[in-house]
């Protein structure tokens, strides 16, 4: 699924747009014990309360592709003869007798640690408007109001942790007096949850889903292991220290050929309209650009195909694009990346300095001259 894609699904959770019918799920302890089901529905609960269910569903679908959002794929055999895909289409057919076995496989799976949580479940029918094909402009295309060429069927959950509130001091008027109330318990956003099937071409994909995590350093292996029964690549983390350490193992993290690479995979995410990745390749030529010597570029090419084989990255997971920030000993600079170029390396009387310009300086707030 790609950014216009997640989009459009992600604006039909409102009242007036999703034709979900109910809201289930189930309350689980740290015990992994189930302590109440919920089936309720949507348009039988008060407004605020419904748009909160919605809002937590609409979560599920929200953050970055390859970082928060990342694609589940099935293989041939898995969706042609699998528990565990059989267990997916039943739920997306909305029907009531696979949820229990649901409930319980997210319960054996899932490690929230401590955490009470919620399971939140929903099933929605989009009839997908028909997109004219007829126009030059591809960015331009309208969708024709009232005309629909498929129904595309999908169900989403989200698993929100539940905390204790705090001890709030409240007026309770039958005695005229402030008093400390209740804590209750907390539903908080979700941890991570996910659609299925997924949405691509704006068509029905039975061999994708949708997987959400909310912090892409926790993406909860154990849960997909144990539910979709796939295998996936690093997380963000693990794929930028992977990357830094090819870098440095190339070419010894020169500042003038990092800085160069930084600049130029912030360039090509600024441009790109859509979900961006590049290949071995693709960072090969940035080293080259940048002045890597040829054999450097050798040992860049064989200690990246050794860790990530032939796979693509997206840049935002292997660089900061939003911070250049150096430090040396106490001391450190911070500037945009758009500003990087001001930074200079210089060595004087044999020692060496970071340099920077020094037109409109403050101390601690300040404005002082120099």
């Amino acid at each position: 699924m790609n950014k216009k894609e997640i989009s459009e699904l992600s604006r039909r959770f409102k009242l007036e747009k999703a034709n979900i019918g109910r809201i289930y799920g189930c309350y689980v302890n740290s015990n992994k014990e189930v302590i109440s089901y919920l089936d309720e529905s949507l348009a039988l609960m008060p407004q605020e309360e419904a748009e909160q269910y919605l809002a937590f569903l609409k979560k599920v679908l929200s953050g970055s592709l390859s970082r928060n959002l990342t694609d589940i794929v099935f293989s041939t055999e898995q969706v042609s003869d699998s528990d565990e895909h059989r267990q997916l289409i039943a739920l997306r057919d909305d029907k009531a007798d696979a949820r229990q076995a649901f409930f319980q496989k997210v319960v054996e799976s899932l490690d929230m640690g401590d955490s009470n949580y919620l399971i939140l479940c929903a099933n929605d029918a989009y009839d997908v408007p028909y997109r004219s094909h007829g126009d030059v402009d591809h960015s331009a295309r309208k969708y024709s109001e009232g005309e629909s060429d498929q129904v595309f069927r999908y169900f989403v959950c989200a698993i929100c942790p539940v905390k204790d509130g705090k001890l709030e001091l409240g007026y309770y008027s039958g005695e005229n007096e402030f008093h400390n109330c209740l804590a209750r318990q907390i539903v908080g956003a979700p941890e991570l949850g996910f659609l299925f099937p997924a949405f691509d071409n704006r068509s029905t994909n039975i061999y994708n889903a949708l997987f959400y995590s909310r912090r892409p350093d926790e993406i909860h292996y154990e849960f997909i292991k144990g539910l979709f029964h796939v295998d996936l690549a690093m997380t963000p983390t693990e794929q930028k220290e992977a990357f830094e350490s090819i870098l440095d193992e190339a070419v010894e993290c020169q500042i003038d050929i990092v800085r160069a690479v930084h600049e130029q995979l912030k360039a090509k995410v600024d441009e790109a309209e859509e979900s961006l990745t590049v290949s071995c390749g693709d960072l090969s030529a940035i080293l080259a650009d940048s002045g890597a010597s040829e054999d450097q570029l050798k040992v860049f090419t064989r200690s990246y195909e050794d860790r990530f084989g032939k796979a693509s990255l997206n840049p935002e997971n292997i660089v900061d694009i939003r911070h250049f920030e150096l430090k040396a000993g106490e001391i450190k600079i911070s500037v945009s990346p758009d500003q990087s170029f001001l930074i200079e390396m210089r060595e004087i009387d044999g020692k060496k300095y970071i340099m920077v310009p020094a037109a409109e300086v403050e101390l601690n707030g300040l404005p002082v001259t120099v």
